[in-house]
């Protein structure tokens, strides 16, 4: 079984057809493609695919869990829910429309004992000072590291905040394609999103030999799951905790869910990945036919009484966190602001605000 977050062209597949999957030891073709082939192999010879990577160093692996930044409430109740889950790890992308510490107040407040917030503030794109900020949100004991918070090539900036932020500098986007700039130490633990397999396999020797923890961030259902928990219980230094982004599935096509206790999951021991196809759910999800989101107005409102209206378009998701991709207005992640989203309610007021942003490209009145 395998399952990658992008549908594989026509050529790519058929590399695969009438193979071997032993061929295909250290694949760097596909990702998903490669996992079925582990997983081929590993039921063939009868033993979890963690063998087929080398010893393990681990029998369970770190699993943090994943959501979007939105309103300090229900940033709440979602430390809420992944920690009744079992999750110690919450992973988001900070974005300007609300107020990093406005959030991280209201999700300390409910949050038990041990649970830490993974901060991605996406290589900048805000007006904000980076140490000040890290300074201002590591005083919160639900603080756990923070990710990517300068331009990727900017390693001397990275090893430069490393050495001021008394909490962990997770770096994801590599200028040298993580070779070269992971000896400069510009991060207390590394991230690899998506990696081929055999990159994968380079990639953690490198961490190793620089005595350097990293983690993987392959998002997918429980397949993808199954398969980073694997490979992460056989990489030496592989002991941050990952992502997939699983908990955030309604279905899948697995009967098996890999759920963590105390932000651990436990590595399949069965021949393979150790999970079981459901054909009638796998048909079921085949037949699912996605609604269309349509556009709707983001409406700020700063404690000054200003308010702000933008446009949220689903097909650039990357606006909700690096609205300077626009080049509109200068924002911060430590503004006195607020968001609420304004769907298309066929009202005259809502009509004349979204052609009043079309033309405007923002409104600040």
């Amino acid at each position: 079984m395998g399952e990658s977050g992008v549908t594989e062209p026509p050529d790519v597949i058929q590399q695969y057809i009438g193979t071997n999957p032993f061929d295909w030891i250290g694949d760097e073709t596909s990702l998903g493609l490669g996992t079925a082939m582990y997983d081929l192999i590993g039921q063939a010879v009868s033993v979890p695919v963690y063998k087929l990577f080398g010893q393990r160093y681990r029998a369970w692996v770190s699993v943090g869990s994943w959501t979007v930044s939105t309103n300090p409430d229900q940033m709440a109740e979602t430390v809420e829910h992944y920690a009744c889950q079992g999750y110690t790890w919450m992973k988001y992308h900070l974005s300007p429309f609300e107020n990093a510490i406005d959030q991280t107040e209201a999700m300390e407040a409910v949050a038990p004992a041990g649970f830490k917030v993974h901060y991605n503030l996406t290589m900048g794109g805000t007006d904000d000072h980076i140490p000040e900020l890290l300074d201002k949100l590591s005083r919160y004991r639900i603080a756990g590291c923070f990710e990517d918070l300068l331009p990727g090539e900017d390693i001397k900036g990275s090893v430069e905040l490393r050495q001021r932020s008394t909490l962990p500098i997770i770096l994801h986007h590599f200028p040298m394609g993580a070779s070269y700039e992971v000896l400069m130490k510009p991060a207390d633990a590394y991230m690899l999103g998506h990696a081929k397999i055999g990159d994968a396999i380079r990639r953690a020797g490198l961490f190793a030999a620089n005595n350097s923890p990293f983690m993987l961030q392959n998002v997918g259902g429980t397949i993808t799951r199954a398969m980073t928990a694997h490979m992460m219980s056989t990489f030496p230094s592989a002991n941050f905790h990952f992502f997939s982004d699983s908990e955030t599935w309604k279905s899948d096509v697995v009967d098996e869910r890999l759920e963590p206790t105390n932000g651990f999951a436990r590595v399949p021991e069965s021949p393979g990945l150790g999970l079981t196809l459901n054909r009638e759910k796998l048909e079921q999800l085949k037949e699912l036919t996605l609604s269309h989101q349509e556009k709707w107005i983001i409406a700020s409102r700063f404690k000054n009484g200003t308010r702000m209206y933008h446009i949220a378009d689903p097909d650039n998701s990357i606006f909700m966190v690096r609205p300077d991709c626009k080049r509109l207005i200068p924002m911060s992640y430590d503004a006195p602001v607020s968001t609420e989203y304004w769907d298309d309610d066929g009202s005259p007021a809502y009509q004349a605000m979204f052609q009043r942003i079309e033309q405007e490209g923002l409104v600040l009145e």
